[in-house]
């Protein structure tokens, strides 16, 4: 997209994840999350060891290190450069020549060949208002094949508005208190300021005006979605 009003994507991933410190501890304080389940939740639903698989917003490469090894062809794309010359270092010491890294956001992200089969994107979508997740989301159903699989982790509000107060309280009493072992109250904190994470019963209507259908859902103390979608 390249429109007088198009935003800079840069500028709302957050500075940290342009300091290559926080990004060479990004493991540890993410908590090393297990990509086991997203590659079995695509095998599920259709998308087979010929496939291309996108990893949108790909941090440090959990994910798409792993699907490189089930997939044909996967490509990971970081709006950090710190973030993709992790990956892109971590694929070389693998010898990944089917890992193509490329430093874009989801709305500056150009693709090359065919309709991909699926798209991951994990913690990722919140960097973006509203407005811009829907047009990131129309511009990942243009991505896909039909039938083409999303899987979408994120930080989604799963309660009343009401609610809000209370639910943060017991999110920042379980936080860690060592900030080099995962997010403290004040991370947490400091995202309700100033990312976008929105509330559930916003996103799925985006989803649907997209063109996917939900075929999975799951939630993780009314703060943390995983979607299973498949593209109409």
């Amino acid at each position: 997209m390249t429109t007088p009003w198009m935003i800079d994507e840069l500028a709302h991933a957050g500075p940290e994840h342009l300091d290559e410190a926080f990004v060479a501890a990004f493991d540890r304080k993410q908590g090393f999350p297990d990509p086991g389940p997203d590659l079995a939740a695509l095998r599920t639903h259709g998308v087979g060891p010929d496939a291309t698989v996108l990893d949108l917003g790909a941090g440090t490469g959990r994910f798409a290190l792993a699907a490189a090894g089930s997939f044909d062809r996967v490509i990971a794309v970081d709006i950090s450069p710190a973030m993709a010359g992790v990956i892109t270092r971590r694929a070389r010491e693998r010898s990944l020549a089917n890992l193509a890294v490329v430093t874009a956001g989801f709305l500056g992200y150009r693709h090359q060949g065919p309709p991909v089969d699926a798209v991951h994107t994990r913690h990722a979508l919140h960097q973006l208002p509203d407005f811009w997740k829907t047009q990131a989301l129309e511009r990942i159903a243009a991505l896909l094949r039909p039938g083409g699989v999303l899987r979408l982790r994120d930080l989604i509000y799963d309660f009343a508005p009401a609610e809000a107060e209370d639910v943060f309280a017991d999110w920042m009493a379980r936080a860690s208190r060592d900030p080099l072992l995962g997010y403290t109250a004040e991370d947490y904190a400091e995202h309700i300021r100033t990312e976008h994470s929105t509330y559930r019963w916003l996103l799925e209507p985006m989803l649907d005006a997209a063109g996917f259908d939900i075929v999975e859902t799951q939630y993780e103390a009314r703060l943390f979605g995983t979607y299973t979608c498949l593209r109409r």
